[in-house]
């Protein structure tokens, strides 16, 4: 779950993590009043989505006069951002952060993060601040600094202080930067975070160090013990397909494809995913229909998966452990007749490949009553490289 940078910042904030004084604004009058209560010669108009890249879109302002936070107030609520996280379909503003300006005398990066392959927490950090890390790491992937962090005892002060040297900080910022980085990490850990991120981390004209931008992800496994997290959610920024699927105890994430796929179990699906794009597909998204398959959840995901003409075609791919095969060709029937008027037909080629528990019986439903769009496949590669090709010479 992510939540928006105003909202990040008050909870960094409450950990003792210094950032600017900011306020949201949902109109524009709310943001010149915002600015008129912070008092302060420069503010910065900022849009308020879930993505990064948002002032090189024109989504950051800097006002010197309330005139002009009226008029970069109205020319970025409501406006469509198109970023390099976005895609080209890009994210209304439907919110501002008025924030008083900051006195920057140098940017760095600063992040918690999980690293998968020690199963630890990881610091990160690089005097390359407000660029995009990955390009960083990219192209200048010496200049950003790790610290792995044993969970038994936590961040250790000798690892803030290596961290801020190697940042190259004056003498006069070192234990402001500490203090910054153990709240950090406070923060990341009590609030189950997947992700804790400053960029730019400031160093501002008197030797203090600040946020100046925040990022917070938090583990969705998680949010149970935090019910104030789930209150900050947005749902307006999120896919509603992705909405729709979770409501229906799905496992959806929309990969912005054309070849739809339905699995069962995680690891088949990423396995899906991946032996689509080897025969040239490009997936359309990831979806788990997990081990109590009955018709009607399996229903309720070819309308999710077929919703706004994305998908060209769609790749089943089940082996039945919990799951019975019969089952899912049960569904696949119920959706049929939910989407097509003689409940005979599918509006895009469907490939099926059925193998586990009940798979015969479920071959022969399928076979019994055969529906239009309808292909059976004998083997996993197969069923991919028949729907790919179907879906592109559909295109064609």
């Amino acid at each position: 779950m992510n939540i928006h940078e105003y909202q990040s910042k008050q909870i960094l904030k409450s950990y003792g993590v210094k950032v600017p004084e900011g306020l949201p604004a949902f109109s524009v009058e709310e943001a010149v009043e915002n600015a008129k209560k912070l008092g302060t010669p420069v503010c910065v108009v900022k849009a308020q989505i879930h993505a990064g890249g948002r002032g090189k879109a024109g989504g950051v302002k800097v006002a010197k006069s309330l005139d002009e936070v009226k008029t970069y107030a109205s020319e970025i609520l409501g406006k469509v951002l198109v970023t390099h996280q976005t895609g080209p379909e890009g994210k209304k503003v439907n919110r501002l952060l008025i924030e008083a300006g900051a006195d920057i005398k140098k940017e760095y990066y600063l992040s918690f993060v999980i690293d998968r392959n020690t199963a630890r927490v990881v610091m990160m950090a690089s005097t390359e601040g407000g660029m995009e890390i990955e390009k960083v790491a990219a192209e200048t992937p010496e200049k950003i600094f790790k610290e792995t962090i044993d969970p038994a005892v936590g961040l250790l002060p000798f690892q803030t202080s290596r961290m801020a040297y190697k940042l190259g900080l004056p003498k006069e910022a070192v234990r402001p930067a500490q203090k910054l980085m153990g709240c950090l990490y406070n923060a990341f850990v009590g609030k189950d975070c997947s992700l804790a991120e400053i960029n730019p981390m400031v160093l501002t004209g008197d030797n203090d160090v600040m946020a100046l931008d925040a990022k917070l992800n938090f583990d969705d496994s998680a949010l149970f013990r935090h019910p104030d997290i789930v209150e900050l959610r947005d749902e307006t920024e999120e896919d509603p397909k992705e909405l729709e699927a979770a409501a229906a105890d799905l496992n959806y994430v929309n990969l912005g494809g054309d070849v739809a796929c339905m699995v069962n179990g995680a690891g088949l699906a990423m396995a899906t995913v991946d032996i689509i794009k080897y025969f040239g597909g490009e997936p359309a998204n990831f979806l788990d229909v997990g081990g109590d398959s009955n018709p009607e959840k399996i229903a309720k995901a070819f309308n999710i998966m077929l919703e706004g003409g994305q998908s060209k075609g769609i790749f089943v791919n089940i082996f039945g452990g919990i799951n019975r095969c019969d089952q899912v060709a049960q569904g696949i029937l119920e959706a049929a007749k939910i989407i097509s008027p003689d409940g005979k037909s599918l509006p895009v080629p469907v490939v099926v490949r059925l193998e586990g528990t009940n798979a015969q019986q479920g071959r022969e439903i399928l076979k019994n009553t055969p529906i239009e769009n309808v292909i059976m496949a004998p083997t996993m590669e197969g069923g991919a490289e028949t729907i790919v090709k179907l879906v592109k010479e559909a295109q064609a």
